[in-house]
């Protein structure tokens, strides 16, 4: 243990992590089994933390980014569900190529207009942009939604993000995940731009990599659209795809014991869990080493596994 973390363990936690989860139309099916659970068996899961937000997007919308959408869940669903729970939901809208011409996009726009919709008890629920003229153009047109900058900006300039921070537009902006260990900045942040800050967790890209950038574009485009090649990752390893146990591996990967006794006492509060791509099983990994209590894992896989609505690929 280093002594940061010795420091840092012995302070008084503040308040509980916020989880922001993949999948909201991706893996309809995995929370209506899992939502239920959290909420009747509280006693699986760390007291220290909760649910924020889930975060997605349908297939085919030209707003979308970050990674390739395959939701096709019926999106008022999707919400009963949410707002049933009392759980924020993020339409992932991080296109950072759209141009005046795509604004007018219906499905995106009666998307939109449907999740600003609700009273006092309902959540708010938000979009996650990268562009700044398509958040010049929602904050115009449907006030009633917060908004946050992606990571897909791929913002890795440490005073760059935080003038993102600064930004009032922003509720919550996503650093880029080589900044998750920068403390000797990120402890200096006054409180109330830490109150913004969303840590991107499980990370499993290289740290070394310089295309990053590129391949978020790549997405972009297919949104678009337009016709191009796909991305051809050349980092270390890119072949096998997502690894959970090698994202534990990377100097940028936040775990458990990293929140409880370093970044909550600093003041961070909001974790991002990343995943949309990934298949619910894995989803459901995220769930269990993230919430759920050790001696319960079991229990709540396989609530998960016997739920018979539910095929986990």
């Amino acid at each position: 243990m280093t002594e940061l973390t010795e420091f840092f363990a012995n302070a008084e936690l503040p308040r509980r992590a916020v989880y922001h989860l993949p999948g909201l139309f991706e893996f309809y099916e995995l929370y209506a089994a899992f939502l239920p659970l959290y909420r009747e068996h509280r006693e699986y899961f760390y007291d220290w933390c909760e649910i924020g937000s889930v975060y997605g997007a349908p297939a085919d919308c030209v707003w979308g980014g970050g990674r390739a959408g395959f939701g096709d869940h019926d999106p008022r669903e999707v919400l009963m569900l949410m707002r049933g729970y009392g759980i924020s939901a993020r339409l992932t809208f991080s296109n950072s190529l759209l141009g005046a011409e795509h604004l007018s996009d219906k499905k995106c726009s009666a998307l939109c207009k449907l999740f600003a919709q609700g009273d006092k008890n309902c959540p708010q629920n938000g979009v996650i942009v990268a562009s700044d003229l398509l958040l010049d153009y929602l904050k115009t047109r449907f006030p009633q939604l917060y908004f946050v900058s992606s990571t897909t900006k791929v913002l890795t300039d440490f005073e760059r993000f935080r003038r993102e921070l600064e930004r009032e537009d922003y509720r919550y902006a996503v650093p880029d995940f080589r900044l998750n260990k920068a403390f000797d900045k990120l402890g200096k942040l006054p409180q109330a731009l830490k109150d913004k800050v969303e840590f991107l967790c499980n990370e499993c890209c290289w740290v070394g990599c310089t295309e990053r950038k590129a391949c978020y574009e790549n997405v972009s485009r297919k949104n678009l659209g337009e016709p191009c090649a796909d991305h051809i990752c050349k980092a270390p390893h890119a072949a096998e795809g997502y690894r959970f146990s090698r994202a534990m591996e990377s100097p940028a990967f936040i775990g458990i014991d990293d929140i409880r006794s370093v970044y909550l006492p600093m003041g961070f509060t909001n974790f991002k869990i990343e995943g949309r791509g990934l298949g619910s099983a894995m989803v459901l990994e995220f769930l269990l080493y993230y919430m759920t209590k050790p001696e319960y894992q079991l229990k709540v896989r396989e609530e998960i596994y016997l739920d018979g609505m539910l095929d986990l690929f």
